[in-house]
């Protein structure tokens, strides 16, 4: 077989059956994950604007594109999993994510976002790194703002608690003034 031409390049080669079985048994409950991901951003969200947090969320009315998306958005479903909240400088963010993941166990640090554990990135620093500053804030991305993928292990009360355990840290070191 040649890897580099026809079919087989274009579309890859076959799964790993045993990789195929797995995935195969996790489909019939992807539903009630994605339901569970999705309520938990927005009700992330939510609670941390309430807080004074500058947070990006297309669930948010405040959002340009809320009224757009929530034609389109199977209500069931919600806005996504996915968050951003301003911490403005790289310094807070990095220190917010480091109280997230090693004060408060809330998430991870990581450059993927797709976990069932709640998962947060700087994209300034990471995936949008390659782009200019001028590019960056075209795309809104301030140096500070952190890209949150919402898990959904633990119940949402116990890990709510744990991002308001790294909010409070955050408040009590001066690291963050709220907007």
């Amino acid at each position: 077989m040649d890897l580099h031409q026809g079919a087989l390049m274009l579309l890859g080669p076959t799964m790993n059956p045993k990789v195929a079985f797995e995935l195969s048994e996790r489909l019939p409950h992807l539903g009630l994950r994605i339901k569970e991901h999705c309520h938990r951003a927005l009700t992330y969200a939510t609670r941390m604007k309430k807080l004074g947090f500058k947070v990006i969320y297309p669930g948010l009315d405040d959002h340009p594109d809320h009224s757009t998306l929530k034609s389109l958005a199977n209500k069931d479903y919600g806005f996504g999993g996915i968050l951003c909240v301003d911490m403005e400088t790289e310094e807070r963010a990095n220190r917010f994510m480091n109280l997230l993941q090693n004060y408060a166990q809330f998430g991870f640090m990581a450059v993927s976002l797709g976990y069932h554990e709640t998962l947060m990135s700087i994209s300034g620093s990471s995936t949008s790194s390659e782009m200019n500053a001028q590019e960056k804030a075209l795309a809104g991305i301030s140096p500070g703002l952190v890209r949150m993928s919402i898990g959904y292990s633990g119940t949402l009360e116990q890990k709510w608690s744990q991002l308001e355990k790294a909010l409070s840290r955050m408040q009590d070191t001066n690291l963050f003034q709220k907007h």
